[in-house]
């Protein structure tokens, strides 16, 4: 069972996501806030697995409510569900220690997909969000990503899962990748996922984090 506490100034927005949410087999909303301060008094006294916070809301935001929640090392895993895909808002989301930020205008599948992955100890970041991080990683460095030898060594990477990570890195879609190396897109998306599975990574915000640590970008 996955207890969420719902914390967003919209009655209307919070009973949506309830709905959809208490529709799915094990999980359960076992209280809602209107704003960042009564998700802090709630999460005094509750014990939920995970927080979905909205970013604007009265006395408190939802940035600074996952930040608050860090600082109190809480162990509550926060899913920002926002309107806002701007750079500003995801950093800031992110630098505060998010697990998670989702669009509200995703899919019910990529919401259920985002809240059982942030669940189980993982990350989450929408396709959109997850271009804002790569870029800014990207923007720390001068140099364009170059796959290097010890990476491709320690996970057995074929030429062309390095070419396919060069790419992914660069930020271009499956479509965009099918073009620049004259294949199929069913072709590109059946190497990124050969290439994803063994670098042991889930989505594209733990590859940045790999790419990072070998200075990829």
């Amino acid at each position: 069972m996955i207890n969420v506490v719902l914390a967003d100034d919209h009655v209307l927005v919070r009973d949506g996501i309830k709905s959809l949410l208490e529709d799915q087999e094990g999980v359960h909303v076992i209280n809602e806030a209107s704003n960042g301060k009564e998700a802090l008094q709630i999460l005094k006294v509750s014990d939920p697995d995970i927080l979905i916070v909205d970013i604007r809301m009265p006395e408190m935001n939802g940035i600074e409510v996952v930040a608050a929640l860090k600082e109190q090392n809480h162990k509550v895993k926060t899913l920002v569900l926002s309107m806002h895909d701007s750079e500003e808002y995801v950093l800031n989301a992110i630098n505060a220690g998010a697990d998670g930020y989702l669009l509200k205008g995703s899919s019910k599948e990529e919401f259920m997909k985002a809240l059982n992955m942030v669940a189980s100890g993982g990350k989450y970041f929408s396709g959109d969000v997850s271009s804002i991080i790569v870029n800014n990683l990207k923007a720390r460095g001068t140099e364009p990503p170059v796959v290097q030898d010890t990476l491709a060594e320690q996970f057995k990477l074929t030429k062309r899962e390095k070419q396919i990570l060069a790419l992914v890195l660069d930020g271009k879609s499956n479509k965009e990748i099918a073009e620049d190396l004259n294949v199929s897109k069913r072709t590109a998306e059946v190497h990124r996922f050969n290439l994803m599975k063994k670098m042991e990574v889930k989505n594209l915000m733990e590859l940045t984090k790999i790419a990072s640590k070998y200075n990829l970008i």
